[in-house]
């Protein structure tokens, strides 16, 4: 480095020599005070990044140590077993991350999910908890029943089962599985994202939807729903391709203004016969807004469907794109 702009000596810097160009008008003429000559300046500037380097091993050894002897994250468990006067504590302990959860046929439990939930455990259930770091909190439901209560924002708080992920968007909701991985999802409040390799259901409050290994979740449909639909549904969801057509066609027959949330699940779902299908019943419940057509609809034009999703009264769903889109890689 030159010590031109120290004391005037070495290579010139033609931006320096420019710039003293620009302000030698402003120049002084008296003469510079008596400094003390800066003999240790040059020495401290050479053991600097010595220093600097020293205290930076000494953090990185010092956070390691720390970070070594830290508790991992681990979640409150309350164990309760049944008495006369109802569910007694039969113990208190602590889940950490990566150990198993399991209650036997006469026993419950209940979770703290951090600071933002609750998570009551029902009998004959297995889970393991996955993470409880600062963005998400995360649980495997392995076989069982549990009750999730969760008032963080959306988006914090999921659950793997071995059929569909279900990820919290501020609500109440029952989720199980069964030995086999199927699995069914109650909302009581609230909504819930279920997704399986791209393929999702938005299941809004009072409504349900299953899921099956390899298939991912079927079509949300409300608790009221005519029993036919429910059972058509899962027909065309679940059921033989040959079968679907005569299937749709009872679900397309029984279908109410209020099942329109089912139809508009099946239009971005169906192939494109079964769309055509689809698409004048859900028109006739819920006319399309304007600039959705049915060629766009039935090229699976994403924009559209949004939008006609819109016009159900359900809200808007780029909730679920702006709560999706930080969701670890391996959930998307």
């Amino acid at each position: 480095m030159s010590d031109y702009l120290w004391d005037g000596s070495g290579e010139r810097d033609p931006e320096v020599e420019r710039l003293e160009r620009l302000l030698s008008s402003l120049r002084s003429h008296r003469p510079a005070p008596e400094l003390p000559a800066p003999a240790n300046q040059r020495a401290f500037g050479g053991t600097l990044p010595v220093v600097v380097a020293a205290a930076a091993v000494a953090l990185a050894v010092a956070g390691t140590w720390l970070a070594a002897r830290s508790p991992a994250p681990a979640w409150e468990v309350t164990r309760l077993a049944p008495s006369a006067g109802g569910d007694a504590v039969a113990g208190v302990e602590r889940l950490r991350v990566g150990q198993w959860l399991e209650t036997d046929a006469f026993s419950r439990a209940r979770v703290k999910v951090g600071l933002i939930g609750e998570v009551e455990v029902e009998p004959l259930t297995r889970l393991r908890l996955v993470d409880a770091g600062a963005r998400f909190h995360r649980l495997s439901l392995a076989h069982g029943t549990l009750h999730a209560r969760i008032w963080a924002p959306p988006g914090g708080f999921l659950v793997d089962t071995p059929s569909a992920l279900a990820v919290d968007l501020g609500c109440a909701y029952t989720l199980q599985v069964d030995e086999s991985g199927s699995g069914l999802l109650r909302v009581g409040s609230g909504w819930v994202g279920f997704e399986y390799r791209g393929h999702e259901s938005f299941v809004p409050e009072q409504a349900r939807c299953r899921t099956r290994p390899g298939v991912g979740p079927g079509t949300p449909y409300y608790e009221d729903a005519p029993p036919e639909l429910v059972r058509a549904l899962s027909e065309v969801d679940f059921g033989p391709g040959p079968a679907r057509p005569e299937a749709l066609a009872r679900v397309l027959g029984t279908a109410r203004r209020r099942d329109a949330l089912s139809l508009w699940h099946l239009l971005g779902r169906l192939g494109p016969l079964d769309r055509a299908a689809v698409y004048p019943r859900m028109a006739e419940l819920v006319p399309p807004p304007a600039g959705v057509t049915r060629e766009g609809v039935l090229a699976g034009d994403r924009s559209m469907l949004d939008r006609w999703w819109e016009a159900l009264g359900l809200g808007s769903v780029d909730w679920w794109r702006r709560w999706k889109a930080p969701l670890p890689s391996e959930l998307r």
